[in-house]
């Protein structure tokens, strides 16, 4: 029987993204269900709460893949597309030369997300995409890696679906470590969004999206592991970028060639 390396066994050992929240599902083998049931619940609003933010989110991710290095030409997969936040970017920076592929497990997502898109839309998951090996020159994914169940096994996958030189870049949620910073983050976070929300869309489903938001952001593992499990599935120059405090930062890594 062939010796498997530590290296090998460590990708191997799971890695959820968060703590669990059992004041959402009881047990873990539910979290993916009760994930998949809110956001196909709440998707037709999930536009709204972008909108509460003057859409400034579309252009940042535009932007930062601009700066990441995608070019007109290349072939992207945007994993947990939602309603197309980073797919509508990606899809102006490749232009007619290149192609983005979305793919999310949430079918209320897609079906939301196909009236203003007419590239191709997938239903799948992070953990098991359902796409050739050394296919893409970009994997992004912007602000859904704490709902996938296992880092590991996420970015595992990234990075078999990804050419040799390809890149990825993770958009995420940030939690300052300071009280007053953390404290600030809370109470944009945890209520002054939920309420927007609520006033804005009249829907308790998605306020209740925005509370589970910010308990998934609070207790996500901390950048050094996430970066690490990027490592761990093979890839090179992993590494973290904060963009603004309280708000975004970035995980940014290659597959070499």
């Amino acid at each position: 029987m062939p010796r498997v390396s530590a290296e090998a066994k460590k990708a191997n050992d799971p890695v959820p993204p968060h703590t669990p929240l059992r004041e959402y599902y009881r047990a873990d083998e539910e979290r993916e269900g009760y994930v998949m049931d809110l956001f196909d619940r709440t998707a037709k609003y999930y536009d709204t709460v972008e909108a509460l933010f003057l859409n400034g989110g579309l252009l940042y991710r535009r932007l930062s893949l601009k700066f990441a290095g995608l070019k007109p030409g290349m072939r992207v997969l945007d994993v947990a597309t939602g309603t197309g936040a980073v797919y509508r970017g990606a899809a102006r920076l490749v232009g007619p030369s290149g192609r983005v592929f979305g793919v999310d497990p949430s079918a209320g997502m897609l079906a939301v997300s196909r009236k203003s898109h007419d590239g191709p839309l997938t239903r799948g998951f992070a953990q098991a995409l359902p796409f050739k090996s050394d296919h893409f020159d970009f994997v992004t994914m912007g602000i859904a890696l704490r709902h996938v169940p296992d880092l590991h096994a996420a970015f595992g996958e990234y990075f078999r679906v990804l050419k040799p030189g390809g890149q990825i870049w993770l958009l995420e949620s940030h939690v300052p470590k300071s009280k007053i910073g953390h404290a600030l983050t809370k109470l944009v976070w945890a209520k002054l969004i939920p309420g927007m929300t609520y006033l804005s869309t009249g829907s308790r489903d998605a306020k209740l999206l925005m509370d589970y938001y910010w308990d998934t952001i609070d207790k996500c593992v901390e950048p050094p592991q996430i970066v690490q499990a990027l490592r761990d599935v093979g890839f090179a120059d992993a590494r973290s970028n904060l963009i603004v405090p309280g708000a975004f930062l970035e995980y940014r890594a290659r597959k070499a060639v």
